[in-house]
């Protein structure tokens, strides 16, 4: 039985404060839960004062984006060292935005998974088609691609989170349909079983993402093969994110 996996990206948003009082309330909302997994993953400034504000707490604190190298002469970069060593335990790589704004090719991506890894960092990847894609047939093709190029020369899942997130539905309001997320997740698992074998892809969460929010979150985490969301605007709000983390109440 897959754990459901819950994490909040709060992307550039919040301040010091308004970082703080969020963490503290989703503490006190979540206790000492251990039936889901919920993590939060503040901007790279606020990662240290975030995870002394959850110390104690099951939530996890990760981080955005790192480096695909471990130091050097790399302006305005972080390294994954530099995330351990703040108490950052995941990375969230290969994001639409990073992709489609900053222009991250999958090869970078796989280098950052691989540079996480090395640290001892958990990663949360991420896939997903844009609308062209979409309309034009090529999801699948697409998902695969990040997919198996993003792991390319990875050794096992054991600390791997595929995340699916449609761009189309990122920010937009739009989610694609719990029939759609479920096609997706079916395929992706399929793609996993090739690649490392059937255990391994049994075991592995993925997680939709794109648009989720306490409305439809319920009927999301009830398509078999969806292990929980990557939230964006809906994380940012301590009761949003917190009727997300309780969809099954």
């Amino acid at each position: 039985m897959r754990k459901p996996y819950l994490a909040g990206n709060w992307k550039m948003n919040l301040d010091r404060a308004s970082s703080l009082a969020l963490a503290g309330a989703l503490r006190e909302h979540v206790g000492q839960r251990n039936d889901v997994e919920v993590a939060v993953a503040p901007p790279f400034v606020y990662l240290p004062a975030v995870v002394e504000a959850l110390e104690g707490s099951p939530i996890r604190v990760g981080s955005q984006n790192m480096c695909d190298q471990a130091k050097g002469a790399f302006t305005g970069e972080v390294s994954g060292a530099m995330l351990r060593d703040v108490g950052a335990t995941f990375a969230i790589l290969g994001h639409s935005e990073r992709r489609h704004v900053y222009g991250e090719p999958d090869a970078l991506v796989n280098a950052k998974v691989h540079h996480a890894l090395e640290v001892g960092l958990d990663v949360i990847l991420c896939v997903g088609e844009t609308i062209e894609e979409r309309e034009a047939g090529e999801t699948e093709k697409v998902v695969r691609r990040h997919l198996t190029e993003g792991l390319a020369g990875v050794d096992g899942l054991s600390k791997i989170t595929i995340a699916y997130e449609p761009v189309w539905a990122i920010g937009t309001g739009l989610n694609a349909t719990p029939e759609q997320a479920g096609e997706v997740h079916t395929y992706l698992r399929g793609v996993l079983e090739g690649l490392f074998g059937e255990r391994a892809a049994e075991t592995t969460r993925i997680q939709y993402g794109g648009s989720v929010k306490p409305g439809n979150i319920a009927e999301l985490m009830a398509v078999d093969g969806v292990d929980g969301a990557l939230v964006g605007g809906a994380s940012l709000e301590a009761e949003s994110f917190a009727g997300i983390v309780d969809f099954d109440k």
